[in-house]
Formats: structure tokens, C-alpha cells, sequence
């Protein structure tokens, strides 16, 4: 079975750099529609049992775009459980003005077993980390013998969640690096049971078109 994961199209928030995290949310900008649909174009032939998206409307409006592109109709959940990480008071702030006032913070893109969020209100890894690993695990199991499902979610949240579903430890989940906007990664696995093996991480050829 395969489980193929998407981060949502650019938004204002990402250009203006800016957290955006699980509460925060900002419009889809005009041109990553351009984007999602490409991507919805690349996968329209693959015969998905189901789509779950993180409820953020960002995230909903990829996934229902996305969807638009498919040859065949396929449901969408929408669950808060994918949502992005929690980032507490940093949601809306700008990165350059947060990594000046809580300088650790910075350790969530590196080194999450040394990512402390209490000094903002922020989620802990592992709370992020159980909830969408309940979600992804779920439905694997729950449409293992129907076709493979798409992920609609977030870029903080999958980067670590992705590697973590592979059985990485907690102090090298960002080694990979990051996820793009309107990128695809795909696991595998052939019994429902974790570890997932990687196949495609951040690919984003098929933006080329629209470059």
C-alpha cells in the first residue's frame, strides 16, 4: 500500500515568512492553485481509496483542489488531528523577530528531542507526533485493501511525522530537511504496520511547468 503526502500550496503568510502553525491560518495565494493543480494533474491516474486533510482551510482548499484534477471523485475527511504544529504565541509572528526573542525555538527545524515550546504555549513533539500517527496508522489499516490515500497536511508537522512514521528517533526527524509547498512524498508498506518505508521524499518536478 502506498500513503502519499502533500504539504498545502503557498500562502500569504509563507511569502510574508511568518508562523503560521495550528491554530493560525492565512489565504492560498493566487498562483498556488496553478501549483496544487499541477500536482493534481501528476497524480489524477492514481486510484486513491480516500483524501484526509488537516481542517485548516488552507489545507481544505488544496485538498479540494487537488481533487478537482483526479479522473476519478474520491472523499475527503477533514480532521483536525493533521493540523499543523502548535506554535502558541509565535503563530502570526514573523521568523526573523521570533528567532531574536526565543532564540531555542529555532531547534524545531533541527533537533526536536532539544525543542522546548513552553516558553511560548507551544505543542511538545510528541503530542504532535501521537495525533497524526493515530490518523495516518488509522487509516492505513482502515483502507488497506482499497488503494492507496492521500495526506493533505502541513510542513512543520509532516517533515517530522513523515520520517517518525519510518522509525526515526525524535533527535533526527528533520535530518531529511523540509517539505515544499504542493510537494510529494510517498511511504510504503506492505502489512499496515510501522515502520513505513520511504519511496518519494519532497518531489516537486512536476512544478516545473508552471516555473
Amino acid at each position: 500500500m502506498q500513503l502519499y503526502f502533500t504539504r498545502h500550496g503557498k500562502t500569504q503568510w509563507n511569502l510574508e515568512g511568518r508562523f503560521q502553525g495550528r491554530e493560525g491560518d492565512s489565504p492560498l495565494l493566487e498562483e498556488s492553485y496553478a501549483e496544487i493543480a499541477l500536482l493534481g494533474e501528476y497524480l489524477k491516474d492514481v486510484p486513491f481509496a480516500a483524501i484526509y486533510t488537516s481542517s485548516a482551510k488552507r489545507a481544505v482548499r488544496t485538498a479540494e483542489t487537488l481533487a478537482q484534477q483526479l479522473n476519478e471523485k474520491v472523499p475527503i475527511y477533514a480532521l483536525d488531528e493533521l493540523r499543523e504544529f502548535g506554535f502558541g504565541q509565535l503563530e502570526g509572528r514573523k521568523f526573523v523577530e521570533v528567532n531574536q526573542e526565543f532564540p531555542k525555538s529555532a531547534r524545531m527545524r533541527d533537533r526536536l528531542d532539544l525543542y522546548d515550546p513552553t516558553p511560548f504555549d507551544g505543542e511538545k513533539p510528541g503530542q504532535m507526533l501521537r495525533r497524526i500517527e493515530e490518523v495516518v496508522t488509522a487509516a492505513c489499516q482502515r483502507h488497506f485493501d482499497e488503494g492507496p490515500v492521500l495526506f493533505v497536511g502541513h510542513g512543520a508537522a509532516f517533515s517530522a511525522s513523515i520520517p517518525w512514521l519510518m522509525g526515526k528517533p525524535l533527535a533526527k526527524l528533520r535530518e531529511t530537511g523540509g517539505l515544499k509547498n504542493s510537494s510529494l512524498t510517498i511511504l510504503e508498506t506492505e502489512d499496515a504496520i510501522l515502520p513505513y518505508k520511504l519511496s518519494v521524499w519532497n518531489d516537486t518536478h512536476f512544478l516545473e511547468k508552471n516555473s
